[in-house]
């Protein structure tokens, strides 16, 4: 029987596992996400991306439904869920339409950066801890949810995306790179671990998935600076990509002359996938 693609996803991200001989040897863990690199930035991060326009496009539509007197605007509803929020910054660019927003995310650190942004928003929002689908269940409904940046980090994809879409009355957006957002430093395990690195899997894939499980994708691909752009080189951004190797921190000045002798992606290939519940 031919491997479903669902299951060529959780295999080809199994490949992307740290060899347990080197997660031994670490001494932080390496998955862990820096909260301040996922604070919102109104003045810097991306507002007007493929994966805003569709969700744009499917909050007018439900303000209209729950107010059809375009003059009426206080009484216009649009709520977003975020799987994924970190900090706000995919969702927080679809307000004023979103009137409400609601973050699930593993970290409570992300969710403080969330909540805080969107005080200074002016919008309501709701926070719900843990990892999804695993809170599904206490988490309502919304009209759209957005996941962005989050795909390569779920094996068991499928559970995943039927959750999301349990979860959207009238649109689910997903935004993920064209590689493995990490490829980037594949020079930089062979260097320290002498670790070959795997290819897949891939935005194509996750489209495959997509399909295979009923929905009818639309895709849209764009090209985008690196989310963390601005801190490239830096000593936090070093001190990132350390830990990720599962290195010490007195390997920094090591990990800083590679990174100088590698070049990092002025740009990555983003794709914008969405689709419609039913």
């Amino acid at each position: 029987m031919p491997t479903s693609p669902a299951q060529r996803w959780a295999d080809a991200l199994a490949a992307w596992a740290i060899p347990d001989e080197i997660l031994a040897q670490a001494p932080e863990d390496p998955w862990v996400h820096p909260p301040a690199m996922f604070k919102a930035n109104p003045a810097s991060d991306p507002t007007d991306t493929p994966s805003h326009r569709m969700a744009r496009a499917s909050l007018r539509l439900s303000c209209e439904a729950s107010s059809p007197d375009a003059a009426d605007a206080s009484t216009r509803q649009g709520s977003v869920l975020d799987v994924g929020v970190g900090g706000g910054r995919s969702c927080l660019p679809l307000v004023p339409l979103a009137t409400e927003l609601a973050g699930v995310d593993e970290q409570a650190a992300m969710l403080e950066l969330f909540a805080a942004a969107c005080g200074d928003a002016g919008v309501p929002c709701h926070t719900y801890l843990g990892r999804w689908p695993d809170v599904a269940a206490n988490v309502p409904v919304a009209d759209v949810v957005a996941c962005h940046h989050v795909a390569y980090n779920v094996a068991a994809i499928e559970p995943f995306l039927r959750a999301l879409t349990d979860h959207a009355r009238r649109l689910v957006v997903v935004e993920l790179p064209a590689e493995h957002p990490t490829a980037w430093m594949n020079p930089l395990w062979e260097r320290f671990w002498g670790l070959a690195r795997p290819s897949e899997p891939s935005a194509g894939l996750f489209v495959e998935v997509v399909r295979s499980l009923g929905w009818l994708p639309d895709v849209a691909w764009s090209e985008r600076a690196p989310r963390n752009a601005v801190a490239l080189h830096s000593p936090d951004f070093v001190a990132f990509c350390r830990r990720r190797l599962c290195l010490p921190a007195d390997r920094d000045p090591e990990v800083a002359a590679a990174l100088a002798d590698i070049a990092t992606p002025a740009v990555h290939l983003v794709a914008a996938v969405s689709w419609h519940p039913t």
